[in-house]
C-alpha cells in the first residue's frame, strides 16, 4: 500500500488554514472525534451527544457535549442546524484521514479482477485507460477520472494504415517503446499514395522530436508545404496531429466514468444541490487536469478534500488520486475517484493505489 499525501494542489490554492494537529487533542477528544467522523462517513448524519453516550463511551452526555463544543471551537466539527448534532468539517476530515484513518487492503478477488481486465487490452493504451476508469467507478461507487499521459518521449515512426474507404488507423511509435493508435475519418478521395505522402511528411519532421517540441514548427511547415503536398495528404497530417495528445492541459483527455453513481442515495435538496455543483466541477476539464497533475510529484495516493481547493469550494467534493508510472518511475498520468467529501476513504485509497500500479505496469509492458 502506497503512502498517502494530503497536500493540496499548488494550482488550486487552499482557501482555509489547516486545523489543529492530533497532538493538541487529549485521549477523550480524540476518541469522541473519531467516533463522530466514523459515524458520519457511515451514515451521512449529524451525531449527537446522546447517540455517543449509547455507543460505549463511559461518559455522561454533558461531558460529551463539552468536548464536542471544544472540537467545534477548534474548527474540526460543525452543526448544520442549531439543535442538530455535529458533523466533521473539511478540516476535521483532513485531520481524520491524515492521522486516524485505518486503511485496509484490496481483496484478493478484486485484485484478480483489476489485473485481468486491465491486462486484457494488451498495448491498446486508450482502451486500458477507459477500462481503468470503469473499474474504479464500479468498485469505488463514485465517479472515476483518468488523465491521459503527457508525452515527453521522441517520435520514432509515424504511419497511416487504411481501414476501408472511410477510416484510417494513425499509428505513432515513440522512442520509449510506447505506441499510440488513433482512428481517423478519411477525407474524400484519399489514395494510398496520399497516405504514404502524409506518413513521409510527418516522419521527416517528427522523428527524434517530442510532439510538444514539434507542434508549433509543424503548423508553420505545413502551411508552407501545402503547395508540394497532395491536398488530402495535408488534411491527413492536420487530422493526425489533432488526434494525438501533445501534452498541454487543453489538449489532453480527461476520462470520467460513473457520474450516475453520484446520484445514488441523495435524498435531500441539499444533497442534490451538492451533486449539481459537483457535476459543474466535472465540466472544468482544464482545472481538473491541473489538479491531477499535482499528483505527479509524489509516489503515493494524494487526497484533496472540499474547500482545500478553490475548485471544490462550493460542491465540497473530494478526490483520491494516484500517479501511474513506468517501471523506471517516470510518471505518465494520474487516476482517481471524485465524489462528495463523505467518501469511503478506507476502501477507496487502496483501490486507487492498486489500480494505478497495475495501469502503470500495463502501459510499460
Amino acid at each position: 500500500m502506497g503512502r498517502t499525501d494530503g497536500r493540496a494542489s499548488d494550482v488550486n490554492t487552499p482557501i482555509f488554514a489547516r486545523g489543529p494537529s492530533l497532538a493538541e487533542l487529549d485521549e477523550r477528544a480524540r476518541d469522541i472525534f473519531r467516533r463522530i467522523v466514523e459515524s458520519y462517513l457511515d451514515t451521512g448524519e449529524p451525531v449527537g451527544s446522546r447517540t455517543l453516550s449509547k455507543s460505549g463511551l463511559l461518559l455522561s452526555p454533558a461531558s460529551i457535549r463539552n468536548t464536542m463544543q471544544d472540537l467545534t471551537q477548534l474548527g474540526l466539527l460543525g452543526a448544520p442546524h442549531v439543535s442538530a448534532g455535529r458533523l466533521p468539517t473539511h478540516a476535521g476530515l483532513r485531520l481524520f484521514v491524515d492521522g486516524l484513518l485505518e486503511v485496509g487492503d484490496v481483496a484478493e478477488d478484486e485484485r484478480r479482477s483489476i489485473d485481468a481486465r486491465l491486462r486484457a487490452h494488451g498495448r491498446n493504451y486508450e482502451d486500458a485507460l477507459n477500462e481503468a476508469s470503469a473499474i474504479l467507478s464500479g468498485l469505488a461507487g463514485g465517479a472515476a477520472m483518468v488523465v491521459t499521459p503527457t508525452r515527453d518521449a521522441g517520435v520514432k515512426h509515424v504511419e497511416f494504415v487504411a481501414l476501408g474507404a472511410e477510416r484510417t488507423l494513425a499509428i505513432m511509435v515513440f522512442e520509449d517503446g510506447t505506441v499510440e493508435n488513433r482512428l481517423i475519418r478519411l477525407p474524400a478521395g484519399v489514395t494510398p499514395s496520399a497516405l504514404q505522402e502524409a506518413s513521409n511528411f510527418l516522419n521527416s519532421r517528427l522523428r527524434g522530436r517530442t510532439l510538444v517540441e514539434a507542434r508549433v514548427d509543424l503548423r508553420t511547415e505545413l502551411d508552407g508545404a501545402r503547395r508540394e503536398l497532395d491536398e488530402t495528404a495535408a488534411r491527413l497530417v492536420e487530422d493526425g496531429m489533432a488526434a494525438w495528445s501533445g501534452g498541454a492541459a487543453e489538449d489532453r483527455s480527461l476520462i470520467v466514468r460513473g457520474r450516475a453513481n453520484l446520484l445514488e442515495s441523495r435524498e435531500t435538496a441539499e444533497d442534490l444541490e451538492r451533486v449539481r455543483s459537483l457535476f459543474e466541477d466535472l465540466e472544468q476539464k482544464e482545472q481538473l487536469i491541473q489538479l491531477l497533475d499535482g499528483v505527479r510529484d509524489g509516489e503515493g495516493v494524494r487526497i484533496f478534500i472540499g474547500a482545500e481547493t478553490r475548485l471544490f469550494s462550493l460542491s465540497g467534493s473530494a478526490v483520491i488520486a494516484a500517479p501511474y508510472m513506468t517501471g523506471s518511475q517516470r510518471v505518465l498520468g494520474a487516476i482517481g475517484v471524485i465524489g462528495p467529501a463523505r467518501l469511503n476513504y478506507a476502501r477507496i485509497i487502496p483501490l486507487v493505489d492498486y489500480t494505478a500500479r497495475v495501469l502503470g505496469q500495463v502501459m510499460n509492458a
